[in-house]
């Protein structure tokens, strides 16, 4: 199913540790990340993707996607999930596909009771590489280098390690603000 890549660097110790199941939702291939924050200092604990094969039905990815996610639940116990929004489609039949596979995201997350927040694509290329119009490319290479990785994630586990980076940022701000407003 999912490829797994492990971070051998060890956690720093403090008390305050946040850990982020972030996501980024497709029919075919759900790129999924977790990644840990303590005292302010960010690590990736593991990463990979959800491979659904062409000839695998849509309702078979959905149990597929909401099962591989419930197995990372369970392995990490992340206290909060994010994941991206559904991006803006020139064909409703890619949207409807698209919100599908979301929806199987966003029940794995809910069934643990996981507070879920949502970020635009374009901000979370912003958050990893600078711009918002970043090829998947340059996200995986920034997200490499951000996190320190030993090797280039698979581009749809970089994206959902972007997303993870783009929560922490926000949530920092959010505190500095007093304000939240991307929970879904």
């Amino acid at each position: 199913m999912a490829r797994i890549i492990r971070s051998s660097d060890p956690a720093p110790a403090s008390t305050t540790i946040e850990r982020v199941l972030a996501i980024d939702p497709a029919l075919r291939k759900t790129g999924w990340a977790v990644v840990e924050s303590t005292a302010g200092q960010l690590r990736a604990l593991e990463w990979g993707v959800i491979h659904n094969k062409p000839a695998l039905l849509p309702s078979g990815c959905l149990v597929a996607i909401r099962t591989g996610l419930q197995d990372v639940i369970a392995r990490h116990a992340p206290t909060v999930c994010a994941i991206e929004s559904t991006i803006f489609v020139q064909s409703y039949k890619t949207a409807i596909v698209l919100g599908t596979a979301r929806g199987a995201c966003l029940i794995a997350a809910a069934e643990h009771g996981l507070p879920i927040y949502e970020y635009a694509p374009r901000e979370i290329k912003q958050a990893a590489v600078g711009r918002g119009a970043a090829q998947k490319e340059q996200v995986a290479f920034m997200i490499r280098a951000q996190l320190r990785l030993r090797e280039t994630p698979e581009a749809d586990a970089a994206d959902a390690l972007a997303t993870a980076i783009t929560h922490f940022q926000n949530t920092a701000a959010a505190r500095a603000t007093e304000r939240e407003t991307r929970r879904v």
